[in-house]
């Protein structure tokens, strides 16, 4: 038996604006961000077999700003990237991938991790931004991909009041399209809306996970309220229901962006890892 050769886990940072992507995933004859990146990394490192796995597989048009995968590189071709150099492999990986890729992908960093880190089970928290431009934003042409026009004028504090009575624990499948075996029970750590200093009306929403479409179908449930057609406690009747409501419209993917992934110490990154893996379910079921 031919002993399987030594790999470093290497954790790569990136962000890429989603506009011209079909998503995250890789698809057949699709232009999506795996794609990319695994090309560029099988021509940077001259590995074929290369899996990637991220934290976060973002839908067709969504940005990332914070987005984490991780890669398992054969370490001598690890330890080989800096050349004649003199730098830090992980340095050397980043300058060569920006050279390599597409200008709407840009890896910030890259660094070998520990054998337990998992860009995807091992988080414990993502956090997205969604972006609206309402009667109280000047539009700005160059922001277009960014930002969703919305007539009318919002009601911010409405909008993060009724916001912040989602928070917590609960089964969102009112706000989730399912997938088979797939659960819905999700931790919603915080939910808030602010407007900016330029008038744009902006959405953090932070979970220990989201399934699909979840955070675009939380921003619609809040916009009724915010034009004042859904009073405050709205929302949480629709996610008590746990049913879809048509009331509540899956805003545009371009408003939404993934800014942020944390992760425990390197010492819990396994533990994490199993408790994320399991099935997760409300207390009594």
């Amino acid at each position: 038996m031919q002993p399987v050769p030594e790999t470093t886990r290497v954790r790569l940072d990136l962000g890429y604006d989603g506009t011209d992507f079909s998503g995250w995933a890789a698809q057949p004859d699709r232009r999506t961000v795996q794609g990319e990146l695994t090309e560029a990394l099988r021509t940077v490192t001259r590995t074929s077999e290369l899996a990637v796995t991220v934290a976060g597989r973002t839908d067709a048009g969504v940005h990332a700003r914070g987005q984490v995968c991780h890669v398992d590189l054969p370490t001598p071709v690890w330890e080989a990237l800096p050349g004649r150099s003199g730098r830090e492999p992980g340095v050397a990986l980043v300058a060569r991938l920006n050279g390599t890729l597409p200008g709407d992908i840009r890896v910030a960093a890259a660094a070998a991790a520990p054998p337990a880190f998992d860009a995807r089970f091992a988080a414990t928290s993502r956090r997205y931004r969604y972006v609206i431009g309402d009667d109280g934003w000047r539009a700005d042409a160059l922001r277009r991909r960014e930002v969703v026009r919305l007539g009318g004028l919002l009601d911010v504090a409405a909008m993060d009041q009724a916001a912040g009575r989602l928070v917590g624990l609960a089964d969102f499948a009112a706000f989730c399209k399912r997938r088979e075996g797939a659960t819905t029970v999700r931790t919603l750590l915080s939910y808030g809306w602010s407007r900016e200093d330029d008038g744009l009306v902006v959405g953090s929403v932070v979970a220990d996970a989201f399934c699909h479409s979840m955070v675009r179908a939380l921003v619609g449930a809040l916009v009724p309220v915010g034009l004042g057609r859904e009073d405050l406690g709205w929302p949480r009747e629709v996610l008590l229901a746990g049913v879809r409501d048509p009331r509540v419209k899956v805003m545009p993917a371009h408003g939404l962006s993934l800014e942020e992934v944390t992760y425990p110490p390197a010492g819990e990154l396994a533990a994490r890892a199993d408790e994320a893996r399991n099935r997760r379910s409300l207390p009594g079921d």
